[in-house]
Parts: structure tokens; sequence; C-alpha cells
């Protein structure tokens, strides 16, 4: 729809990066329009397929705008949900700026867009969505405190967050949003025999992730073993910072016994880790939504780290942690039988770290972003 050129905009909504942050994101967007219907809100968008799928998600809402960011990228037949190439995020922002001068308030759910309030002058209030969960994540970052407000899903994340300086004030905790979102692809997998599902998720930095050390290696020895349907779906980012994670992809192209998945809007929206029966992973945040509901975990440790001190490797605590490549087809054996010692330890984590998983969360994160509004 089309609004007068003086006529402020009451929210911004920023879908600019990969699609991993839509369901983090989406689900304010959808709550808020349904709950005020007169405000005066736009959807920035960077692509032609994020355009397609929020649009598609809302239909016409009177007072949403759909509006292509500067640089907005066309990419023709592309499959829905499939990570898009993006225009370079900077200039994109520094482009924007301007465009937000008459928003009220503006949302996103990465930092990348937390530039604008830490570099620039504006007027707008920014509320940023922190999309990560678990131990893990980086909060020692000086654009976290140049939002007006920032949304957690925890009491944990908060706490953290002001040991970094951001004021407890301006953090408002919701509960988990990506566990209210209702558009999940539900990938049909269809494995030539039953056997146990097993999800390997490794991490995207080489410093937090098996793959460089292991993960071929490991991906051939569960093959191997023949008693593991494999879910292989590591972080969007691990086939940019490893390109060789392609080629490797394609040689278990045709296995009856693995379903690869690298682009696919099923390796973010939660489709995995609610299939799997077994995780397998390292560092990644995606062990917290497979804790959403306690199963088997067995975790990879090529390089040995001395973390039984350290709070960032508390996921560790939730199953078996391996050495030894040579112990990872035995700790997989063992994970069923040895489950029950780390339920609690399981509940616990998940607990800490998402806070509400009952869906309640994305009705609290519209209400806070009304209430920076209401300032």
């Amino acid at each position: 729809m089309d609004r007068p050129a003086k006529v402020r905009t009451d929210v911004a909504f920023l879908f600019l990066g990969e699609t991993l942050l839509i369901p983090h994101l989406y689900p304010v967007l959808e709550t808020l329009v349904e709950r005020a219907p007169d405000l005066r809100v736009d959807v920035w968008v960077a692509t032609s397929m994020h355009e397609a799928l929020v649009a598609g998600w809302l239909g016409a809402q009177p007072g949403v705008r759909i509006r292509r960011a500067p640089g907005w990228r066309d990419l023709g037949v592309w499959e829905a949900g499939r990570n898009p190439p993006l225009p370079a995020k900077l200039p994109l922002l520094a482009r924007l700026a301007p465009l937000l001068w008459r928003t009220r308030v503006v949302v996103s759910a990465e930092q990348t867009s937390l530039w604008i309030p830490a570099l620039l002058p504006t007027r707008s209030r920014y509320v940023n969505i922190l999309h990560g969960a678990g131990s893990m994540m980086n909060r020692d970052d000086r654009r976290r405190r140049a939002a007006t407000l920032t949304i957690v899903a925890a009491d944990r994340e908060r706490a953290a967050l002001a040991a970094h300086g951001v004021d407890p004030v301006a953090v408002a905790v919701t509960g988990y949003i990506k566990a209210g979102f209702r558009q999940r692809s539900r990938a049909d997998l269809r494995f030539a025999q039953a056997r146990p599902v097993l999800l390997y998720a490794p991490h995207w930095q080489r410093h937090r992730s098996s793959w460089w050390d292991w993960g071929a290696a490991a991906v051939a020895r569960i093959v191997a073993s023949g008693r593991y349907n494999l879910i292989f779906a590591p972080h969007q980012r691990l086939a940019e910072k490893a390109p060789e994670v392609r080629a490797f992809a394609g040689t278990l192209a045709g296995r009856g016994d693995v379903h690869v998945d690298l682009d696919s809007f099923a390796m973010v929206d939660g489709s995995y880790t609610a299939m799997a029966d077994v995780y397998l992973g390292d560092t990644s945040s995606q062990v917290v939504e497979f804790l959403m509901r306690p199963r088997p975990c067995v975790f990879l440790d090529p390089r040995r780290v001395d973390w039984a001190g350290d709070a960032s490797y508390d996921m560790w605590r939730a199953g078996e942690v391996v050495t030894d490549l040579d112990a990872l087809l035995p700790a997989l054996e063992r994970a069923v039988a040895e489950h029950p010692r780390y339920v609690a330890a399981q509940r616990r984590f998940a607990a800490e770290s998402l806070g509400d998983v009952t869906g309640v969360a994305p009705a609290r994160a519209a209400e806070a972003v009304l209430a920076v509004l209401r300032r």
C-alpha cells in the first residue's frame, strides 16, 4: 500500500540476512500485525526470495508495506526458503539509513543492522532479537549496546549481556521466539530402511567446529557402520567458510541412508532437530533446539578442549564427549542406553538457554516492541 511521504512509519522489520534469521523474526511481525492491525508497518527485504516468502505468509494487510532494500536482488526462479546470495550489507545499510529516518521503531534479528544506531544519528529506536541460543553466543560486541531494547530467550542471556555492558533494563526476556514459528517446511525424508536417524550439525567457525579435523572421516565411519540414517545439515555458513563441503556432499548423493542439506529452509526452520533421534555435533546452537525434547547427544572434541570449568561448553554436559575418533561409533552405540543419566542436564541446559518454549514468546516480543513504540 502507498503511504504519504510525511506520515511516519510505526515499525519496520528488517529481513536483510540469511534465511536462518527468518524464524526468529517473522513470528514477531506476524503477531504484531495480528494484535495491532492499525499500525503502519514496513517490511524491508533484501531479495526476491525474502519478498515472496514473507509476503506469501502475511497475505494482504492494510497497514503493511513490503519494501525492497537498496541493492535488492531479483533471484528469478529460486526455491522458496533456499538461502540466497545477499547484497553487500554495509553499503545496503548506508543507503537504507536515511530511508528509516521517519520510522519510529526498527526491529532486526541480526547484529549488522545495529551499525546504524551505533555509528549514525537516528531518531529511530532499534529493537534487536538475539537469534542464537546457548552458551557459545558472542555477546561482547559494542553494537549490542546501541539497541534501545534487546530481546532474548532466557534470563541467562540477560545476565550474560549485562556482564558485557548492556543495561539489563534494556533487555526483555520472552522465551524462544522460534518455538512459535508456524511455517516450518516439514522436510519429507524417505530413507531406504528404517534405522535411527542421526543428525550431524557441525559449527561454521573453525575454532568451534569438528568439521575441519574430523567431519568427513566421521561421516564416512557412520555411513560404513550401516546402523544409521544420517542427516548432514551443518550451519548455513559452513559452506562459505569451507567450500569443500559442497564437493563432499556430492559424494553422498543418491545414497538411501544419507540426507544432505546445505541450503534449504528445512535446515534453519527446526525440521531436522525435530525429526532426529540422536544428535552429533560440537558447539552449534542447534543442539539447544534439539534438546527442547530430550534425546541422546554425542559431542566431538578433536582438539581436546579443557572445557570442564568453562560455561561456554555447558552443552557438553548433555551427552558423551568424544576426544578420539575411534571412540565415535562406540559412543553412538551407547548413547541411547546411557541417555537417562543425561536427561536432567539436558532439561536444565535447554531451560536456561531457551526459556519458555510453549509458543508464547512471539506475543511477548510483540508486546515488548509495542512498549518501545509507546515511549
